[in-house]
């Protein structure tokens, strides 16, 4: 991976998650000798033009048949590849789903999922491209893996991970769009499963993950501004869930978690089931989408009518307080 800049970061941003996804496997691919992509007729819109051109023997398309996209990738991880399938969050996730939980989940293939438009961000395609169920699925699955960069920079340290450690099956929700706000724009050290600290704070606790992680560090400078001092805490992996969370789940009296994701199944109900079963008396905010279908509209429009957008949640944070 390139050494991280502003201007670099800046520029992956502009390009957005879909189109950096097509960069980093097409440098991959010419560092490792056996991966392969495949795709569900998407190859396009998984920013893999470029890869298909340069690399036509490492990249396959089964069609419109997400449920076969599976059974390949399988096969292809079981004699030994490193296989990465992409196509749109509901359709991996809600469609070919029994087939991830047995070729995948239960037999343990490491093929790597890469689901796009999780959340909203498929914008005016509506609520049939929406990836709003997509984690509460996907983390029932038992061996199943799951990480959300907040970001295109840890978008392509997620990949590179997955490339040089043997994971097993995993999903990698991106959301987000072209031109949304970065988190980072120098070299970090990321470590697969464990948080990463944003700010230090002790007045409340803020959890969350992917998109929302930009518009939450946001809303940590709002509320500084009101002397509400804030721990951000960036859930990169959410599972393997790190149990150095629960460390600082008993630290706060006051703990939100903030995903773009419906309320059920999410990050807010794993942080609900930590405390629970732990015995914490904490009280828990959860901001998110709503257990519902919602409107069309361009992904900005979108986050502002669901409240994710930095000043509404801070604004839900202090009437919490």
């Amino acid at each position: 991976m390139k050494k991280i800049n502003k201007n670099l970061a800046e520029d992956w941003s502009k390009l957005g998650p879909r189109a950096m996804f097509g960069r980093f496997m097409l440098d991959l691919a010419k560092q490792h000798e056996n991966i392969i992509v495949l795709s569900a007729d998407l190859g396009r819109s998984s920013g893999l033009d470029r890869f298909k051109k340069e690399f036509p023997n490492k990249y396959l398309s089964v069609g419109i048949g997400e449920q076969n996209l599976i059974g390949v990738a399988a096969g292809l991880a079981k004699e030994g590849f490193k296989v990465f399938v992409t196509s749109f969050a509901p359709f991996l996730s809600m469609r070919a789903s029994e087939h991830i939980r047995m070729n995948l989940g239960y037999m343990k293939h490491p093929v790597n999922l890469v689901a796009l438009g999780s959340g909203v961000s498929m914008g005016f395609l509506g609520n049939s491209h929406f990836g709003l169920e997509d984690l509460a699925i996907m983390r029932t699955i038992p061996n199943m893996n799951i990480s959300a960069p907040a970001d295109c920079v840890e978008l392509g340290k997620i990949l590179e991970d997955y490339i040089i450690n043997e994971r097993g099956p995993s999903y990698i929700r991106l959301s987000g769009v072209p031109g949304y706000k970065k988190v980072y724009d120098k070299d970090y050290n990321y470590n697969f499963g464990r948080p990463i600290t944003l700010s230090q704070g002790k007045d409340i606790l803020i959890l969350t993950y992917g998109s929302m992680v930009s518009q939450c560090l946001g809303a940590s400078k709002l509320l500084k501004k009101k002397n509400i001092s804030v721990e951000l805490l960036n859930i990169h992996t959410i599972k393997p869930i790190n149990k150095i969370i629960i460390k600082s789940l008993k630290k706060y009296k006051k703990i939100v978690t903030v995903e773009e994701h419906t309320i059920i199944g999410g990050l807010g109900s794993i942080v609900s089931e930590i405390l629970t079963t732990n015995s914490l008396k904490s009280k828990l905010l959860k901001i998110a989408l709503p257990d519902k279908f919602g409107p069309t509209g361009n992904y900005n429009y979108l986050l502002d009518f669901h409240g994710l957008v930095e000043k509404k949640i801070t604004k839900k944070i202090l009437n919490f307080l």
